[in-house]
């Protein structure tokens, strides 16, 4: 199998899990204060980095195929670091969520207060809304990056 079939079969569920895990978090923290918003969203974040990761190692293994002096290089140097600055604005939510995580298990008599850590330091609640819509937004940037690449450029499908 080419490598950039490879990264077409991965690049989806990232765009998938990394803005449905964002939106659940935005509504949780904002309109629906619901525990299984929280649930799903910090649930789907993780398995969305992941994703996420994969599809990076997958699209830069793809683009050694590639001829060196196509027009559409600039266009592909901006969707590989968007991509990259999408790891590491989603690796710092993913970590903060975990610190979170495991300062809930250190007090265990105490309720979980889901964001209660993450909110009061660094910025507060508008820091991490504004994190997640910067992230579905490069997202999508990202994404219609690609979209470009192969549509337009037909890059790694030609």
């Amino acid at each position: 199998m080419k490598p950039g079939l490879i990264h077409a079969a991965i690049v989806h569920f990232p765009i998938a899990l990394l803005i449905c895990g964002s939106l659940a978090l935005l509504g949780s923290l904002h309109r629906w204060p619901r525990v299984e918003l929280r649930i799903i969203g910090w649930g789907l974040l993780l398995p969305g980095w992941l994703a996420l990761l994969a599809a990076i190692v997958s699209g830069i293994v793809s683009q050694g195929a590639l001829p060196p002096d196509a027009p559409y290089r600039p266009l592909l140097n901006w969707h590989t670091g968007s991509g990259l600055v999408l790891a590491v604005l989603y690796g710092d939510l993913v970590y903060r969520g975990w610190l979170l995580w495991t300062r809930r298990n250190e007090r265990e008599g105490e309720d979980w207060i889901w964001l209660g850590d993450i909110l009061t330091g660094g910025g507060g609640k508008w820091r991490f809304a504004v994190q997640l819509l910067v992230g579905i937004g490069l997202v999508a940037f990202s994404g219609w990056l690609g979209g470009q690449l192969v549509y337009e450029f037909g890059a790694g499908v030609r």
